[in-house]
């Protein structure tokens, strides 16, 4: 399998842990799917801390918290054609590579990343989420080992 750098703008596949599955004291996410890697720190230790924002089919009860994905991204990405959003009021933090990557499924089984998301998109998707995180309407989920 290669792993690739993680980088701001990497759709990767990952077992997302939702903040609902997380209140309930899981710690495992129940569906693997796409996410959007969002932001990249070098911790103190020399290791890499990412955080990653769910795609979901699922509608968002508050647009004003998720941004769609426009369906060429998604062909280019090699996603399905059903309509996606990428979700702004929670995340994940992990620490690279760790458990909770997956392969692509039904394709290229050699690589967990789907592909770039196109920087006019990805530099929306980040102003959105800041200014989400700015106004306390994002919430973090830590991921342990």
């Amino acid at each position: 399998m290669t792993l690739p750098k993680p980088e701001p703008g990497l759709v990767i596949r990952y077992s997302y842990l939702w903040r609902t599955e997380y209140l309930k004291g899981r710690e495992e996410g129940v569906k693997d799917r796409p996410c959007a890697i969002i932001l990249t720190t070098q911790m103190r230790s020399g290791e890499t801390g990412v955080t990653v924002l769910p795609i979901t089919h699922s509608e968002p009860v508050n647009a004003a918290h998720a941004l769609e994905i426009p369906q060429i991204v998604k062909s280019r990405l090699g996603l399905d054609s059903t309509r996606s959003w990428v979700m702004l009021d929670e995340s994940n933090e992990f620490t690279w590579p760790g458990p909770d990557l997956r392969l692509l499924p039904g394709g290229d089984l050699s690589t967990v990343a789907y592909g770039m998301l196109p920087p006019n998109f990805f530099n929306m998707l980040r102003n959105r989420y800041a200014a989400a995180v700015r106004a306390y309407q994002s919430k973090n989920i830590p991921r342990t080992e």
